[in-house]
Order: C-alpha cells, then sequence, then structure tokens
C-alpha cells in the first residue's frame, strides 16, 4: 500500500524520528500533567466541583496563557526551536516539580493555579514549535501524511501519559503529588532527546539577532498583523476558513467536555474515583479515535481534498452528536468519545496540513501561534457558556443540541468556501 510505504520512509528519517520522540515524551508528559490537575481540581472527594468551578481553572489556566501565544510565533520566528525544545521542556520539569511541592503544602488555590500556568505557558512554544518544524524533516508529498502520523502520535502519548497517570496513582496509593512528579521526570526526558538534533536543522531560515524584551513587546502587533494579513492574501485564504472552522470545532469541543466532566463526576458514576475511572475510559477511547483518524485521513483528505475533509467531519459531528449525547447513558457517552477522537482529529490534521502548505516558512510560527490563541479562546468561551448552561448533574439538552448546531455551521459555511 502506498500509506505503509510512505509511512516506512518518514520513520527511516532520522531527524524525523527524532522530532516525533521529543513530542511523544512532551505530550505524554502533558497527559500525566493534565490528569494529575483533573484529578486534584475535580475529582477530589474533599471538594464540591462545579460548571463554574471548571470554568473558572479553565480560565484561570488558558486565557492568560493565551496571550503569550502572540510572543512564542514572534519568538519562534527568531530562535533555534531546536533550543526552545531543550530549553522549554527543562524549564517544565522544574515547574512541575514546583507544582508537586505546593499539592503538599496547605498553599492558597492562587498560587498553585500561577505554577500550573506556568507549566503551560511554555507548552505553548513547544507545541506551536513543533508544528512549525515538521516541514523542516520531510519533503511536501509526504506531508500529509507526516500531519497525520506526528500530532495523532503526540495525541496517543498524551492519552497513554493519562494512562500511566491512574497507574502511579493507584501505585502511589492515591497521591497526584506522586503523579505531577512523574510529569516532571518526562519533561526532562523530553530536554534530553532534543539534543540528538543538530542546532540548526528545524530552522528558521532567517536568523536575526535575538530582540530585547521592550523591542519583542513593542513588535509583536505588527508582526502579528502581517501574519493576519499573510492568511488573507489570496492564495491563502484557505487557511483562514480551515483556522474559522476548527476554532468553532474546539468551541464545541470544550463545551462537550466540560458536559462530560460534569456527568463522570454526578450522574453517571456513585463515587468520585468510579468517575475519574469512567473519565479514563473515555480518555481512552478519544485516543482510539485519534488513532483510527490518523489512519483515514490520509486516503480520505487525498482523494477529497483537507477542505472537504472537514466538511466530511463536522456534517457526520452534526448528525452524530445529539444521537449520541442525548440519552445521556454511559454507553452511547462512550461511542461519542470516540466518534469525537476521530472526528476532532480527522479535521485538526486537515487543517495544520492547510496552513503547513499556504503559509511560507518564515510567517509559521506565528501562525501557529494565532491558530493557539484562537484554540484556547474558543475553549474558555466553550467553558463559560457551559456554566451557564449546565445544571448540576450534567444533564443539559440544550447545550448538546446547540453544539450540533454549530457543527452544521461549520460543515454548511466550509462546503461554500469550497464551492465557490
Amino acid at each position: 500500500m502506498p500509506v505503509v510505504r510512505d509511512l516506512r520512509v518518514l520513520l527511516r528519517l532520522r531527524n524525523f524520528r527524532c522530532l516525533l520522540q521529543v513530542r511523544l515524551l512532551s505530550q505524554g508528559a502533558d497527559g500525566v500533567y493534565q490528569v494529575a490537575l483533573a484529578a486534584y481540581v475535580v475529582f477530589s472527594p474533599e471538594k464540591q466541583t462545579s460548571a463554574t468551578a471548571i470554568a473558572s481553572a479553565m480560565a484561570v489556566l488558558l486565557l492568560p496563557y493565551s496571550l503569550v501565544g502572540p510572543f512564542a510565533g514572534v519568538l519562534l520566528d527568531r530562535w533555534r526551536r531546536r533550543q526552545v525544545f531543550v530549553y522549554g521542556n527543562l524549564l517544565r520539569a522544574l515547574l512541575a516539580a514546583a507544582t508537586a511541592v505546593l499539592m503538599l503544602g496547605n498553599t492558597p488555590d492562587w498560587l498553585f493555579y500561577a505554577s500550573a500556568l506556568c507549566v503551560t505557558a511554555v507548552n505553548r512554544f513547544v507545541l506551536a514549535g513543533l508544528s512549525a518544524a515538521l516541514p523542516r524533516v520531510v519533503d511536501a508529498r509526504r506531508l500529509v501524511l507526516a500531519n497525520s502520523l506526528s500530532p495523532t502520535a503526540g495525541t496517543l502519548a498524551a492519552t497513554a501519559g493519562g494512562g500511566l497517570a491512574f497507574a502511579v496513582r493507584i501505585l502511589s496509593s492515591g497521591s497526584d503529588t506522586a503523579v505531577v512528579l512523574f510529569g516532571s521526570f518526562l519533561y526532562l526526558c523530553a530536554s534530553l532527546a532534543s539534543l540528538r538534533l543538530a542546532p540548526g536543522i528545524l530552522g528558521p531560515d532567517r536568523h536575526p539577532a535575538r530582540p530585547r524584551l521592550a523591542a519583542a513587546l513593542a513588535g509583536t502587533a505588527r508582526e502579528l498583523l502581517a501574519a493576519v494579513r499573510h492568511l488573507g492574501a489570496p492564495g491563502r485564504r484557505e487557511a483562514a476558513w480551515a483556522l474559522a472552522a476548527m476554532t468553532l470545532m474546539r468551541f464545541c469541543y470544550g463545551a462537550l467536555l466540560v458536559l462530560l466532566l460534569m456527568l463522570c463526576r454526578y450522574a453517571l458514576a456513585d463515587s468520585p474515583e468510579e468517575g475519574l475511572r469512567l473519565l479514563g475510559l473515555a480518555l481512552a477511547l478519544s485516543g482510539a479515535g485519534f488513532f483510527a483518524a490518523a489512519v483515514v485521513t490520509p486516503w480520505t483528505a487525498g482523494r477529497l481534498g483537507p477542505g472537504r475533509w472537514i466538511v466530511v467531519c463536522s456534517g457526520a459531528a452534526m448528525v452524530l452528536v445529539p444521537a449520541l449525547g442525548l440519552p445521556f447513558a454511559t454507553g452511547p457517552l462512550m461511542v461519542a468519545a470516540f466518534v469525537l477522537g476521530l472526528i476532532t482529529q480527522g479535521a485538526k490534521i486537515a487543517t495544520d496540513t492547510i496552513v503547513q502548505a499556504c503559509v511560507e516558512d518564515g510567517f509559521r510560527g506565528r501562525a501557529f501561534s494565532v491558530y493557539d490563541v484562537l484554540f484556547n479562546v474558543a475553549f474558555v468561551g466553550a467553558a463559560g457558556a457551559a456554566a451557564l448552561m449546565l445544571p448540576p448533574d450534567g444533564r443539559s439538552a440544550a447545550l448538546v443540541i446547540l453544539v450540533a448546531a454549530l457543527y452544521g455551521v461549520v460543515a454548511t459555511a466550509l462546503a461554500r468556501f469550497k464551492h465557490r
């Protein structure tokens, strides 16, 4: 099969393998860290979690470092991306260890969230750099396949990291601190793995002098405006439409995630520990959906085109979300976790490919930073909308119908664009 042959070629490329290893370790550590935070904030027996509390936590963790996103793009187009992976993961290892220390003491919530915020802020640089560096280690003909394998493998690594977090939590008698320390160790491994790449192999091509902080702050708006104009130029508008579509799909995903968290915490489980295990099962099934997307997307996107594949994904979600979500039963919701994993990751692979193909190398860091900002703002907005609509047990037919309608808007609007 051509896909299998191209996959073998990709895995024979040393720099691609090294970059993939950095992604797997880094996102595996993300999965460990995120499960530890979810267990500590949402599923602690002594905490009576509400949708408003979940939305507040997401706002604290995501909105402030959305402001970091523009700076990440400006600096990524000036710094060597390999050095970002080395020092960024090392810094996250130290910050995650600090979070574990705070968990041990009776510290104020704001200090705990500030520590977690710093870890996720650095994450913006690492993930945006991984996406921007991918075209430097594979040829253009295999870029769609590389976008299927690399980000999907990273998402699967995050899912596997979540599974490891559950295992560490069991072995450590429910200690969230031990789980965070394990995540810190994986971040350190990702930093060491980055050293296998040559310092200049990942670009960018131009190497202006490292800007002073004041100069970077002053030039950020101008740089981002240039990237937005670049996206809006003829020949690149497909990238802008794809980003808009994925922003709405991210909103839908965020709203459904808050709904699932509340259902697992109260409606579907008799105890917080049982709810956490149920959430772990849903994440595992979602990871299986990510893997299925990696298998299906190269074939479908190659024949339909990446834009039309996004239309298919959003249209399928419009139909399946109410069918599987409205019963509010464990079985259909687990099926929905798999389906949404496939749909979301399939659309993301297509969007990444469109952005990478349409955007010049000197703008990719900024373009992916804009991408991240849109994702985070949409996610937090979804959490806020869910907090307003969800009852205490999480059962809200209105929210499920709203999400299905938004998927329909994405499918219709993007289909009309492709038709024109």
